[in-house]
């Protein structure tokens, strides 16, 4: 599905990626970890063409990204960037249905499949009524529902998410996973996703990527990637690691 390659990338003369390689095949979801500054977000900014890479070569269903046109890339690869601030007043649904620009006609008008897709998104991410709210109005979890809610309106295969539960609380974390889940399993997609929560990484992610300083210092389910050593080496901590008692998934705890 997504296949990264030899790839390097950085900003002005500073290098921030160096030879990376994975794959994220179809059906699977990755969680990228590490600490501040290890190049994740760089990263998932090179797996859309957000980011040109100095070197190597991101394929997604083995078509070069390089040699696709911006359109045909959003139509495959949709994204779920960190909450940020709306200043416009647009609403909700304006803004959801704003995710099928790739699929848009001649004359930019919507579609009776943008209006489903559109609707859709909105009501699994439980923002029906929330629809003609302005979206400079709402609170940063709320935001952050929309970014998700637009994303699945791409009907995109790919989806790249970086630190997509930050502001959501409990139950609205488990939606967030249960949606990933979904279109990556059931609707033959795949997933990258940033977070900083070791726990929610060993419980949603298929294989775990673990940055350092630019380069991967680990890659692997998350049984193999979260030992107390690796986690040390990069996150200069020291972990106590049990079972979680409900799924049996590694745990993580901080000892301070």
């Amino acid at each position: 599905m997504l296949k990264v390659q030899n790839i390097s990338a950085g900003y002005g003369s500073r290098d921030i990626l160096r030879d990376i390689s994975f794959e994220v095949p179809e059906g699977r979801i990755t969680a990228l970890l590490g600490a501040n500054g290890a190049g994740k977000t760089t990263l998932l900014r090179t797996l859309n063409r957000t980011l040109e890479t100095r070197s190597g070569e991101v394929f997604l269903a083995d078509m070069p990204l390089s040699e696709m046109s911006r359109r045909d890339i959003a139509r495959g690869i949709a994204v779920v960037a960190q909450e940020n601030e709306t200043s416009f007043p647009v609403t909700v649904q304006e803004f959801v249905l704003s995710g099928r620009f790739a699929h848009g006609s001649t004359f930019g008008w919507e579609t009776v499949a943008d209006l489903s897709a559109a609707e859709t998104g909105l009501v699994v991410c439980e923002l029906a009524d929330m629809r003609d709210r302005l979206m400079n109005e709402l609170s940063g979890g709320e935001r952050q529902r929309v970014l998700l809610a637009r994303a699945l309106a791409t009907e995109a295969r790919v989806l790249l998410l970086d630190e997509p539960t930050a502001n959501l609380d409990l139950s609205h974390q488990a939606m967030m996973f249960r949606l990933v889940n979904e279109r990556s399993k059931g609707c033959g997609g795949s997933a990258v996703v940033i977070t900083h929560d070791l726990n929610l990484a060993s419980e949603f992610a298929d294989e775990i990527l673990l940055l350092k300083k630019g380069e991967i210092a680990a890659q692997g389910p998350p049984g193999k990637v979260l030992t107390a050593d690796l986690i040390r080496s990069v996150f200069g901590v020291d972990v106590l690691l049990d079972s979680n008692p409900g799924t049996g998934n590694v745990r993580v705890t901080n000892l301070w």
